[in-house]
């Protein structure tokens, strides 16, 4: 695991301007839009399929398309637009797999509005909630031929959520790591409290 600051390749409007703009100005209007747009659309295509068409092959079809164009403009574009955070997974030459987290430098003036910043973390949070609910629903319904289908959802959305969370946290640490040391904590902490009262 590796993290960096933008010094080697300047995130996205870094080169445009210097200027700090307003807190609650979204200056990203279209990278906002298409953060929401292609999540939602694949959400909205799954519930109205059956109403709409009754071709699975075309809903199954367009439904990957509209989740790989969010993975994809999730991941490169509305990241470091919205929140200035990227990551990615790169091969080194012995063939081991790293990921890649890097953000913004504290010290630039352009800082995130906090306006885009809500936007970027609720659309990234929310809509994997969703292909959760429909991971089971599709499992209680006996709807087994759109379970490949909401598997993938679920599993694009959430890779993009991991990716993000670990890039937000600092990257250095994994996240199992981090709950196993608050565990820790929490049980000598209660094993303190016993022996104070023994």
């Amino acid at each position: 695991m590796q993290r960096q600051d933008s010094q080697d390749a300047p995130l996205f409007g870094e080169d445009d301007d210097n200027i700090s703009h307003g807190e609650s100005k979204i200056r990203h209007p279209l990278a906002s839009f298409f953060h929401l747009f292609f999540r939602t659309s694949a959400i909205l295509v799954y519930l109205l399929c059956d109403i709409l068409s009754g071709r699975f092959i075309a809903c199954m079809v367009t439904i990957i398309l509209l989740l790989s164009c969010d993975f994809w403009t999730v991941k490169n574009v509305s990241g470091r637009l919205l929140v200035g955070l990227r990551w990615w997974n790169q091969v080194d030459a012995d063939g081991k797999s790293h990921w890649v987290f890097e953000s913004r430098k504290k010290k630039s003036l352009i800082t995130a509005s906090s306006a885009e910043s809500r936007i970027f973390w609720i659309g990234l949070i929310v809509c994997p909630i969703f292909w959760v609910i429909f991971v089971f629903s599709t499992i209680f319904s006996f709807k087994i031929k759109w379970l490949a289908v909401v598997i993938m959802g679920l599993v694009l959305q959430w890779a993009n959520l991991y990716g993000y969370v670990r890039c937000k946290l600092g990257g250095k640490s994994n996240l199992g790591n981090m709950a196993k040391n608050y565990l820790g904590v929490q049980i000598f902490k209660q094993a303190m409290k016993t022996t104070e009262k023994l």
